[in-house]
């Protein structure tokens, strides 16, 4: 992965920041532990600050102090950034700067005292066990009853409803699932999650049942000599993107009369949806591809908050 400069019109860096931020972006693509869009921000976040620190006097890598780092997350909050952008601009200070200390770029490592912003924690939006299965009968009946030349995407749409309930899988893991990657008889699928690690998550019936139609008679429609083996197609036959599903669950929580939610949602409500019903957390976590079972944890209170609001309504003594 090539550095980009993200603001061109700007001076160019000196030679040696700019050498260190192609360095360090060649390293990120080498650790297999964060995505294609966390390497570009962190490059990006990288590039801002020494833009900052340049703007500002510094001439080489070693004038990248603690009081600059201070300066340039400050200069982000007066901004109006959000405490979450200003989190992952620390993070990528501190991880470039460890980099850069262990690859003897900088004498020493200022950023161990770089304190971020605490990022309020959000409880994830879930659908109710109702409104999630109004949202996947509608999808099924909407395929249902289709017209011919509707019928297709319809059939998609339920199809990828039920397989990211169904599954819980994110929307990026959706879209890069292959025909092969799937096995309606056993109710498998087949995923390649975050950092490049496979897993493969069940499925239930009614998903089965969905995805059976869509390749039964949804996917021979819209199939093209490029469609390769994707096995969600777009209507040119091409495979289908992140912001056509995530349209397509807009329109479906629409017609289904639920509260508006993203894709996302389906995953969070799955993993709720499973915690209440009996799974252990090491089971979803599995089941979702979290690397930390803290990040699992959170269904917990999710289910938590539901039970204070029924135990204040309901409780005479609340």
């Amino acid at each position: 992965m090539a550095a980009t400069d993200p603001t061109p019109d700007l001076p160019p860096l000196p030679p040696a920041m700019g050498e260190a931020v192609a360095r360090f972006a060649q390293h990120l693509d080498s650790q297999r532990g964060h995505s294609a869009h966390t390497r570009r921000a962190y490059v990006a976040d990288v590039t801002g600050l020494l833009r900052y620190a340049v703007r500002h006097g510094a001439q080489g890598m070693d004038d990248l102090q603690l009081p600059v780092l201070r300066a340039w997350l400050a200069s982000q909050a007066d901004r109006g950034l959000a405490r979450s952008t200003l989190a992952r601009r620390g993070a990528a200070a501190r991880a470039f700067l460890r980099w850069a200390h262990r690859a003897g770029l900088v004498a020493h490592d200022p950023s161990a005292r770089l304190a971020s912003p605490k990022v309020p924690r959000v409880l994830p939006t879930v659908l109710t066990g109702d409104a999630a299965a109004r949202m996947l009968d509608t999808a099924r009946d909407d395929a249902a009853a289709a017209e011919s030349d509707a019928r297709p995407a319809a059939m998609r749409a339920w199809a990828a409803a039920e397989l990211l309930y169904g599954s819980g899988i994110r929307v990026g893991e959706l879209v890069t699932v292959d025909v092969d990657d799937v096995d309606p008889a056993e109710r498998l699928v087949r995923v390649l999650g975050k950092g490049g690690k496979e897993r493969v998550v069940p499925f239930g019936v009614p998903a089965a049942r969905a995805v059976d139609a869509w390749l039964d008679e949804g996917r021979p429609a819209l199939e093209t000599a490029a469609s390769g083996a994707a096995l969600l197609l777009g209507d040119r036959g091409g495979r289908w993107g992140q912001r056509q599903v995530r349209e397509a669950v807009h329109r479906l929580a629409a017609r289904a009369g639920v509260d508006d939610v993203a894709p996302h949602a389906l995953r969070h409500s799955a993993a709720t949806h499973l915690l209440q019903g009996g799974s252990d957390l090491r089971s979803v976590q599995e089941v979702l591809g979290h690397a930390n079972l803290a990040t699992t944890q959170r269904y917990t209170h999710v289910d938590a908050e539901r039970l204070r609001a029924v135990y204040a309504q309901a409780f005479p003594r609340a």
